[in-house]
C-alpha cells in the first residue's frame, strides 16, 4: 500500500494563554495541502521494519512512524507486523506537521491492513496534538491543544510554500512566547471569506513573535515572499516554514520560481489546499 501524508498550514494560529497542565491554549484553522511525504507499507508476519529515505530521521523506536505502527499493532494484540518505507519529501521541524502526518497516515494504513474495532482518534491524541486532524485532512478550526476540531467546509487555494532550511523545535517557540503576546480568538468566518475572494486575511500567527526573534532572518523572508506578489504571508506552526496565497494556480507558479531565483538552495513548492 502506497499512502500519502500530506504538509498542513495553520490560516491563522493564536495563543490564548495557558492551560492547567501547562501547555498552551491555541485557536487556528487547519488546512491540509496537495505536497507532502509518501509511504509505503506492506504487511510482515510480525515485528516492525522501517526505512527512511531522503532524511537522516532514525529508523528505530524514536520515529512517530515506529511509535504509531507499535501502538496500533499493539493495540490490536498484535496480530501481524508490518514494514514501511517512509521517503521523506518535507523538511524537517517546518510547522508543516511532517511527523504527525505521517503517524496518522500509518495509523490509516494500519486499519485497511489489518481491520479492528479501534477508536483511531484515541490512539491518535498518544501520538501528537496534530496527528487526530491528520486522520481526517480538509479543512478544519483547532482549540484545545489542537485536538478539539471541527470540521469546515472545503476551500480552494493556492499558495507557495518557502522553507530556508533553519529546523525551529516548537518547544523553543513556546518557552520563548512571553504572555503579554497572547491573543485573543481567531476571525474564523473572516478569514475563510477573505481567501476564497482572493483578500488579505484578517489572520496572525502568536508564534511569529518568539520565533522570529530566535531567528531574524525568517522576519525579513516573510517581506520576500510579499515582494514576489504573494498576499496573506505567514507562517505555519512554530515555523520555520513561511506561506503565501496566490489567486490562482499560475500566480503561485510564477512567484515560486521568482523566489527560487533569489534563493536557489531553499525548499519552495507552489501547492494547494485539498478539498
Amino acid at each position: 500500500m502506497e499512502v500519502l501524508a500530506p504538509a498542513k498550514v495553520n490560516l491563522g494560529l493564536s495563543v490564548l494563554g495557558r492551560l492547567p497542565n501547562g501547555y498552551h491554549a491555541l485557536h487556528t484553522i487547519f488546512a491540509v495541502l496537495a505536497v507532502g511525504d509518501v509511504l509505503h507499507l506492506e504487511t510482515l508476519p510480525e515485528g516492525i521494519e522501517l526505512e527512511v529515505r531522503g532524511s537522516d530521521l532514525p529508523a528505530n523506536t524514536d520515529n512517530l512512524v515506529y511509535k504509531a505502527a507499535a501502538l496500533y499493532l499493539g493495540a490490536m494484540g498484535w496480530r501481524g507486523g508490518v514494514r514501511v518505507v517512509l521517503e521523506k519529501k518535507l523538511p524537517l521541524a517546518s510547522g508543516l506537521g511532517g511527523g504527525s502526518s505521517d503517524a496518522a497516515a500509518v495509523l490509516r494504513a494500519l486499519a485497511e491492513l489489518y481491520p479492528a474495532p479501534l477508536e483511531l482518534h484515541t490512539l491518535a491524541l498518544q501520538l501528537g496534538a496534530d496527528v487526530p486532524f491528520f486522520l481526517g485532512g480538509g479543512l478544519a478550526e483547532g482549540r484545545g491543544v489542537g485536538e478539539q476540531l471541527t470540521p469546515l467546509q472545503p476551500l480552494g487555494a493556492h499558495l507557495v510554500l518557502v522553507n530556508p532550511g533553519i529546523a525551529v523545535r516548537a518547544s523553543d517557540a513556546y518557552r520563548h512566547l512571553k504572555p503579554e503576546e497572547w491573543q485573543p480568538e481567531l476571525d474564523v468566518p473572516g478569514i475563510l471569506g477573505a481567501v476564497r475572494a482572493g483578500a488579505e486575511p484578517p489572520y496572525w500567527n502568536t508564534l511569529e513573535g518568539p520565533v522570529f526573534r530566535l531567528q531574524p532572518f525568517l522576519e525579513e523572508l516573510k517581506l520576500e515572499l510579499r515582494r514576489a506578489g504573494l498576499f496573506g504571508v505567514l507562517m505555519s506552526g512554530s515555523g520555520s516554514t513561511l506561506f503565501g496565497l496566490a489567486r490562482d494556480a499560475d500566480e503561485a507558479q510564477f512567484a515560486a520560481q521568482k523566489l527560487k531565483a533569489r534563493y536557489p538552495g531553499f525548499w519552495i513548492v507552489a501547492t494547494q489546499t485539498v478539498r
